[in-house]
Parts: structure tokens; sequence; C-alpha cells
């Protein structure tokens, strides 16, 4: 029950986040706001969806054939940077990108708290 409590809770400050991304920062008096230097990105959240013990597969690339290079439990809160077309995983061709070069995952097991762009 406790582990479950802390769960939630984590879920609800990353929804919190999403909802109040710190994207609108003004560049202090005197500096010029430079894209490269004061780049803030924005990420989706969505939870993983898989079956009870099983891991989602984060993979190299947007489909089954590519290689796994992570995985991640169920109920983890991930960031999504895109969403684009990759080989079907129960009828869903529809693959999230994660952040940092880390890798991509299948739509089908994973909520989205919100609209993800294409990539």
């Amino acid at each position: 029950m406790i582990r479950r409590t802390l769960r939630n809770g984590l879920v609800a400050a990353l929804a919190a986040v999403a909802v109040f991304p710190a994207a609108a920062v003004a560049a202090p008096a005197g500096h010029s706001a430079h894209p490269t230097r004061h780049h803030v990105t924005t990420h989706t959240w969505g939870s993983v969806t898989t079956h009870r013990y099983t891991r989602l597969n984060v993979r190299s690339g947007p489909g089954t054939g590519y290689r796994v290079v992570g995985t991640r439990p169920v109920g983890q809160a991930l960031p999504i940077v895109c969403k684009t077309r990759g080989s079907g995983v129960v009828g869903n061709h529809c693959w999230y990108k994660l952040p940092h070069h880390e890798g991509y995952v299948s739509a089908h097991y994973l909520r989205n708290h919100s609209a993800v762009r294409w990539c």
C-alpha cells in the first residue's frame, strides 16, 4: 500500500511538471537569449502499461527489429519527445522517441498523459 501511494505521488508530481513546464524562461538583464545556450525542452509524459511484471523494452529504433538498449518497469513515468511510425505491435504502428538518444518504445505499451507531436 505504501509503495502504491509513493508511486502515485511520483506520477502526480511528474504530471504537474508536464502541465507547468519551465519553458518560458526570460534571459537575465544584459544577456541575450541565445537559443543554443538557453534552450529549454518540454516533454510529454507517459506511463508504462505492460502486464504485471513484464518490463517494457526500449529499442534503438522504432520497431521490433531494432536491438533492445534498455527496459523500464510497469508504472514508470517516461518523458516522450515525439512519435513516429514503425513496425506494428498488436496492430499499433506508433512509436515514442525518448529524450537524450535513449531509444524508442512502442505506443501500445505506454499511456501518454497528453498529446504527442510527430517527429
